[in-house]
């Protein structure tokens, strides 16, 4: 039996959602670096779910139905107001509400294609509420409602905020979603295909993929990121604290890929975006606290930084605090999680891989009043 130790370079599956061919990230075929510089990430969505782009009304009939799915029932906000109190993590609530979605969706359990686009459109528009929601709760602040007129992007600054979000913030954090709305065959994604391989329903894969995303070495890396930073204080320190950390051998987040071996093509994008948000918020120290980190890393470790590592000052100076970091990953990648949700259900077969045994072979049963006298038995 051939074992590959993280199913490291196994094929698992085929998709026609997103590549990975010679560090070359595309959507359906397009390139990231095309769209992150041109399109809205209303479009990606659209890409993502239909194999094509949007025409012009097209377009404008997907954001009206996201925007008009993206209300709450007072009932799951009451479960964002109650875990709030309780002081949960960000993620488990968003978790929690996502799960409690399908409670009250009729539609949860029918798997119709016409159903299906709708619970898309739900899960699309509603996580972008329940993070949001979230935020204001913690701020002891009353949830607002997307405007008709604002982007995905700035509807979600906006409804976090208060504020309607200048056109630099807006432009970098269409950006940041679009960079992050699917990436191959990676771990929530994996999660989520596993778990509707088994005909379970749409909200089941996603809260699944939102458990694998949790996690500090997917989803959870760029939180770790800003609290390495914060942690470190100044650019003084950057360069005593991070051979203490390799001395300590202690990972360093928001650096390496599995996948990539000339770098995370993703990356450059948050690198100048991070440059562009810290002159307007006057806030450099990140960026440039970043940059040194990454001279040192890349230098002394040949490590280059992935997605993760510039997203978190993106986000810092977006005014997002940290905790927030993997949720709003969660809000760009469900785009990508839905994609291949609709991919598995389309040509489906229980995914169920085989381990490899290394245990104990050939014991013998002992009865249970026989162990208790033996001393030579370990419990």
């Amino acid at each position: 039996m051939v074992q590959a130790k993280g199913l490291e370079g196994v094929i698992a599956t085929t998709s026609s959602v997103s590549s990975i061919i010679d560090d070359v990230l595309t959507y359906r075929g397009y390139n990231v670096d095309d769209l992150t510089d041109y399109a809205q990430f209303e479009e990606v969505i659209y890409l993502l779910w239909f194999n094509k782009l949007p025409t012009s009304q097209q377009l404008a009939d997907f954001k009206s139905e996201l925007i008009e799915n993206a209300y709450l029932p007072n009932e799951v906000l009451d479960i964002i107001k109650n875990l709030s109190k309780e002081n949960a993590h960000p993620m488990s609530i968003l978790m929690n509400g996502v799960s409690a979605l399908a409670i009250y969706d009729e539609e949860a359990n029918q798997m119709t294609e016409s159903a299906n686009y709708r619970k898309a459109l739900r899960l699309q528009g509603k996580l972008v509420s329940i993070v949001a929601a979230y935020s204001r709760i913690s701020e002891e602040k009353e949830p607002l409602r997307p405007k008709e007129d604002l982007s995905f992007a700035a509807n979600f600054l906006y409804m976090m905020s208060g504020r309607i979000p200048d056109e630099i913030s807006e432009k970098a954090f269409n950006k940041a979603l679009i960079l992050h709305a699917d990436h191959e065959l990676n771990a929530s994604t994996f999660t989520a295909r596993v778990c509707v391989a088994t005909l379970s329903d749409m909200y089941s894969g996603v809260t699944a993929a939102l458990g694998a995303l949790k996690g500090p070495l997917h989803g959870g890396a760029n939180e770790r990121v800003m609290k390495m930073l914060v942690d470190i204080g100044d650019i003084t320190q950057v360069e005593h604290c991070l051979h203490r950390a390799f001395e300590n051998k202690e990972k360093i987040m928001g650096f390496g890929h599995r996948v990539y071996k000339t770098g995370d093509p993703r990356a450059k994008h948050l690198r100048e975006m991070s440059k562009q948000l810290a002159k307007v918020t006057g806030e450099e120290k990140w960026y440039y606290m970043s940059l040194a980190i990454e001279k040192i890393v890349t230098k002394e470790k040949g490590l280059l930084p992935n997605v993760d590592f510039y997203s978190a000052s993106v986000y810092h100076s977006l005014g997002i605090q940290p905790d927030l970091f993997t949720p709003i990953f969660a809000i760009s990648r469900v785009s990508g999680w839905i994609a291949h949700i609709l991919e598995q259900y389309e040509n489906n077969r229980l995914i169920r891989p085989r381990a490899e045994y290394v245990g104990l072979k050939n014991q013998t049963y002992i009865p249970v009043h026989e162990r208790d006298e033996s001393k030579d038995v370990i419990a």
